[in-house]
């Protein structure tokens, strides 16, 4: 099947143009890198799409964290509804991993909570690019340079049923086993199977559906989908194809030819240790070794197996470790989203897991085979890139080098606004013209973003505002991500007029209402005052028809001069843009804005772009305090508590954190109310 993007808008501004330069270049064999180098707020995004749609090939979208991952996820879920769109993030919900620090002698161990639901997305991800569909799309964070399960165990333990395909049923519940899933006539949850009389319920890892396969004697006689929570008959099928239930799955004889190489290397290891008169670290290693192999005798596993994944992956020592870029096909289209953020940190990565693993593995923790379960060196992963786009408002020299000159730009954005202006200021009585500036923005109902050098400078200057009656916030690194996300919907939402942040660029914060930003310490030359960081900080103003920056300096820096000269010139060419095309530029508002993927389909371009609504379908009446809540019983309360926490599951689950966020401060509300009862 083909791709097929489903949207009201078509591309205009830059987006056509930098479609076909797109499209034309990765079809050529002269380049498979390129750069889309595109403003805040110019549909990025929308350009990705229709390039996938024209290139019509299996697709990986690189981002550098969760959050953006999962907002992509969902745009480009409505974009291609008949295709499939994948998620692929860590699925840890908290992680501390196995570490030893010699200077204290402390060792820490593994600790770690995993979500469901996104162990679900990975597992789909995985069965849906083994299964030979060309139309898939997987959204992806960091997480998928990190080791997985060879594929080709994985296409192994994949078992395909048929209708009258003949089959021992015990034969196929073994298979099961082989692939993870667990037996269980009870819990009926996604990697179980039970069996009734003649028919074997399968209730798949990777989605939210059982198969009922019924027998007839040794053979299959019908195969129903069926909704588990309901029972009711979704389809009947012709066949189906059950993959496994964990990506780190592997064979009966792996798992025997692991055993024996563990204990070959153990022994090799014990003798360096014993040479090296490290017999106590010896000791310790002997005891965990033994421990582990005899739980994986006994039940195919063992507490930190990946460690072991050298041997049941059957790779050389110091080999990469397979990971999902094995599992996508040689011709698959990259997009790195992000990219000059992203790059930086896919370079780091080998780096960290590398001293933490080089630890465990001298004072006897671990057998040097942990060193080979890590993510990717970046010279591995340049060596997997295919067909790369790098797309970002700032690209780093690497990916411009990467591309060899080939640079898509992408300035023009279809709402008509233009960059914001830049004013330089200096630093005496700064503190009085930030507050004259906040006031005047205040008056016309817009908020001002005020990024600082330093958390403390961040704290010290809220605390200063909020005294002067300025209602005033801090965001930085130390505040809690799912806190982080909740101020940032109250800063949406008008609760607080003022942000005050560190490095505002990495939070992805598009927010109409912004008028100003104010760069404290502009001279300061650094990586949070260079060029690129003060060009993303500055686009943070880029949706707002008055969108301004003040630059607080005292000399004019190289950065200062090259992020003043880039933006004129795009404002310069943007302005042009307008007049030839009589494209007035429109304020975008939050509840009313205005498309940034293009025009619509059914005008002629060039016009003015429609309006559409992106405000959160959220159930107000089920969440607002009221104080009637203080006269329910304690039953009620309760009752109320598991509802809510039902509608905070589900809206996890279909990835709208907001709404998540809102059940989930009514059910503390709620908790409180019944302790006091």
């Amino acid at each position: 099947m083909s791709f097929k993007l489903v949207s009201n808008f078509a591309p205009t501004g830059d987006q056509p143009q930098a479609i076909a330069e797109l499209v034309q270049t990765l079809s050529q064999e002269e380049s498979d890198k390129v750069v889309l180098w595109g403003v805040t707020g110019s549909g990025k995004t929308f350009t990705m799409a229709n390039v996938i749609e024209n290139l019509d090939t299996p697709t990986l979208i690189l981002c550098h964290n969760k959050t953006l991952a999962a907002q992509l996820y969902a745009e480009f879920k409505a974009f291609f509804p008949e295709n499939a769109v994948e998620y692929f993030v860590s699925y840890y919900d908290y992680y501390q991993p196995e570490a030893y620090l010699p200077s204290t002698n402390t060792y820490i161990e593994k600790d770690l909570s995993i979500n469901d639901e996104i162990e679900k997305h990975r597992l789909s991800a995985s069965s849906t690019l083994l299964s030979g569909r060309r139309d898939v799309i997987v959204v992806s964070s960091v997480s998928c340079m990190y080791g997985i399960g060879n594929p080709a165990d994985f296409h192994d333990n994949t078992v395909t049923i048929r209708i009258g395909h003949r089959i021992e049923r015990n034969k196929l519940l073994l298979k099961l086993s082989d692939g993870l899933y667990v037996r269980s006539d009870l819990d009926t949850k996604r990697g179980t199977f039970k069996v009734q009389g003649d028919a074997v319920y399968i209730y798949v890892a990777y989605d939210d559906v059982c198969y009922k396969v019924q027998f007839l004697d040794d053979e299959v006689e019908s195969i129903d989908k069926i909704d588990p929570n309901t029972k009711k008959v979704l389809e009947s099928v012709e066949e189906v194809s059950i993959h496994p239930a964990s990506i780190f799955v592997t064979t009966r004889q792996r798992i025997s030819d692991a055993i024996s190489k563990i204990q070959d290397d153990l022994d090799i290891q014990l003798n360096k240790l014993e040479a090296n008169n490290e017999s106590f670290h010896a000791k310790r290693l002997k005891h965990r070794v033994e421990s582990d192999i005899e739980m994986i005798k006994e039940v195919g596993y063992c507490s930190g197996i990946e460690n072991y994944s050298l041997y049941f992956d059957g790779r050389s020592p110091g080999s990469r470790p397979f990971c999902l870029m094995d599992y996508f096909p040689s011709d698959y289209l990259l997009f790195i989203d992000e990219s000059h953020v992203t790059i930086p940190q896919t370079r780091a990565m080998y780096g960290g897991d590398y001293s933490r693993k080089r630890n465990l593995v001298d004072y006897g923790f671990r057998l040097p085979s942990a060193m080979d379960n890590r993510p990717l060196k970046f010279e591995e992963l340049e060596n997997m890139m295919g067909k790369t786009v790098f797309v970002s408002a700032t690209p780093a020299d690497y990916e411009l080098n990467k591309s060899e000159g080939f640079v898509v730009e992408q300035f023009i954005r279809p709402t008509g606004l233009l960059d914001p202006e830049i004013e330089v200021v200096k630093t005496d009585n700064q503190i009085d013209r930030v507050i004259e500036e906040i006031h005047k923005c205040l008056e016309d109902g817009s908020r001002t973003m005020i990024t600082t050098l330093t958390k403390r400078m961040a704290e010290e200057l809220q605390k200063y505002l909020s005294r002067v009656s300025i209602k005033c916030r801090y965001i930085h690194s130390d505040i809690d991500n799912m806190e982080r996300v909740e101020l940032i919907n109250q800063y949406k939402d008008g609760l607080f007029d003022v942000l005050v942040g560190v490095n505002l660029l990495r939070e992805g914060l598009d927010i109409p209402e912004v008028a100003l930003v104010i760069i404290m310490d502009a001279d300061k030359e650094g990586f949070l005052r260079s060029a690129r960081s003060m060009t993303q900080t500055a686009g943070r103003a880029a949706r707002n028809i008055k969108g301004r920056v003040i630059m607080f300096a005292d000399k004019m820096t190289k950065s200062m001069l090259q992020t003043i000269a880039d933006t004129n010139e795009r404002r310069e060419r943007q302005m042009n843009y307008n007049i030839e095309h009589g494209i007035t530029p429109s304020q975008i508002s939050k509840s009313n804005n205005l498309s940034l993927f293009g025009a619509p389909i059914d005008a002629k371009p060039p016009v003015r772009v429609k309006d559409y609504d992106l405000t959160y379908n959220i159930d107000i009446a089920s969440v607002a305090d009221n104080q009637e809540d203080y006269n329910l019983t304690q039953k009620e309360v309760e009752a109320n508590i598991d509802e809510l926490r039902k509608k905070m599951e589900s809206a996890a689950k279909e990835l709208d954190f907001q709404s998540a966020i809102v059940y989930r401060n009514r059910i503390f509300e709620m908790e409180r109310i019944l302790k006091g009862k």
